[in-house]
């Protein structure tokens, strides 16, 4: 499919589709709907289209789910072939071919060229499934309760994710105490603060209140708590601390993950191997349901069916995620695109910042997992209001909602990414001028 014109329209899906539905029947909980009011029909590679005739561009990809974007023909391709000829559908953890397949193309493509040796836990679908399997597993095998986790940090919203999480609003959803979490500054968090240092000297002291902990859980670009990227020699020192006292360094790849920031992993190059890595969103590489928790070999002292879930053999997503492996990790190609792009948006973000400075706008983020800090929820809640009105889908993040946030598919085209910036930024300046007069 070619798309000669952002704002073409297409033909509509015969009879126009009314929201009354959702208004009536879906809960109150939904949220991106109210941001973006439409029903949407069709989607292919970085567009969304309406079930109205109008085309979007998609700069919120599924939350980095869609990292090859919309419907890839060539693993619509596979998934189809393998439906087509009666492939196992639903397997529990049972072996089928679709498993057998995914993971030799994991280990052969992913694994060994990185010098990785880390068992492939299937838990259940959605990266809280991922989290929560890792952080049992991190208490299982140290014995101990405590879990260290970060400031700004998003981990999922099951009850043992979300208390590592430390968004208030989603905190406060959950109805019961979240326990057995100590959250300590991110890199970052305050000027002339070194957290890492701040955190050792805490668990090097034992009248700190900071009990002994199973595990240290991060994420190296934090996607939910806004765009922050945590540097790779703060990492190293995480790391460092959490093999000094004996817990075990989980990284949560599930949104950062899966070339989101340039590598397959968000921590590669950076000089040590997490216990546990979570993954997630992208890993099936067609929006299908799938998340994985790798851990090092010694860490696997699970019994039998001690940690499971009814949909954790998604075959449908492991013939996807392997379609994805072949043809984007096979050679360098890929990440190399990824970087020509990330640099893309890293120097017209940076010409925003300076654009915007009078907000005190900044960059924030690494990769293809950027955004501009507008310093205010106000102006990024316009300018992304502005940006969907400009068939723009975009949105934000950070503890008050103040970072336009851009997740385009990884396989967007220049052109079209160019485009979508330029749509961004008339947007962001829209917001500005709005606040300004609102300020008069």
């Amino acid at each position: 499919m070619s798309i000669t014109n952002l704002f073409e329209r297409h033909e509509p899906a015969g009879d126009i589709m009314e929201t009354d539905v959702f208004e009536r029947r879906e809960s109150e909980v939904r949220s991106y709907s109210r941001n973006f009011p439409k029903v949407f029909d069709r989607a292919y590679g970085a567009f969304l289209f309406d079930a109205e005739g109008e085309t979007y561009l998609d700069f919120l990809a599924g939350c980095s789910t869609l990292n090859y974007g919309h419907n890839h023909p060539v693993l619509k391709e596979a998934l189809l072939a393998y439906i087509a000829d009666d492939g196992v559908a639903h397997g529990l953890d049972m072996f089928t071919r679709a498993k057998s397949e995914f993971l030799r193309t994991f280990e052969e493509l992913i694994l060994k060229p990185r010098a990785l040796d880390y068992q492939v836990m299937f838990t259940g679908p959605t990266g809280a499934n991922a989290v929560e399997s890792a952080l049992k597993l991190a208490r299982k095998v140290t014995g101990r309760q405590n879990i260290i986790a970060f400031t700004n940090g998003f981990h999922g919203m099951t009850m043992g994710a979300l208390s590592c999480t430390g968004n208030a609003g989603k905190r406060a959803g959950a109805g019961a105490p979240l326990s057995g979490v100590t959250h300590m500054p991110y890199d970052g968090y305050m000027d002339g603060l070194d957290s890492a240092e701040y955190l050792s000297a805490m668990l090097d002291n034992p009248s700190s209140g900071v009990d002994a902990p199973a595990a240290i859980i991060v994420e190296a670009v934090q996607g939910e708590g806004g765009l922050n990227a945590a540097s790779f020699a703060w990492l190293k020192k995480i790391s460092e601390i959490a093999k000094k006292h004996g817990a075990l360094f989980i990284l949560d790849d599930i949104q950062a993950g899966v070339g989101r920031t340039g590598k397959f992993f968000s921590f590669e190059d950076a000089g040590f191997t997490p216990d546990i890595v979570t993954l997630a969103k992208s890993i099936s590489g067609y929006g299908l349901p799938m998340a994985l928790c790798l851990f090092k070999p010694e860490l696997d002292i699970w019994k039998p069916g001690e940690h499971n879930g009814t949909f954790r053999g998604n075959n449908h997503a492991f013939v996807t995620a392997t379609a994805a492996l072949k043809t984007f990790w096979a050679d360098d190609a890929f990440e190399a695109s990824v970087a020509a792009k990330s640099a893309i948006l890293k120097d017209r973000l940076e010409a925003m910042a300076e654009r915007f400075s009078g907000i005190g706008a900044r960059v924030k983020g690494r990769g293809m997992m950027m955004g501009l800090d507008v310093g205010s929820g106000d102006i990024s809640d316009i300018a992304t209001s502005r940006a969907f009105e400009n068939n723009l889908v975009i949105e934000t993040s950070g503890a008050h909602d103040e970072v336009v946030k851009v997740l385009c598919p990884l396989t967007i085209d220049e052109t079209d990414l160019t485009r979508g910036l330029d749509i961004m930024e008339e947007a962001i300046a829209h917001a500005v001028k709005q606040s300004v007069k609102s300020a008069a």
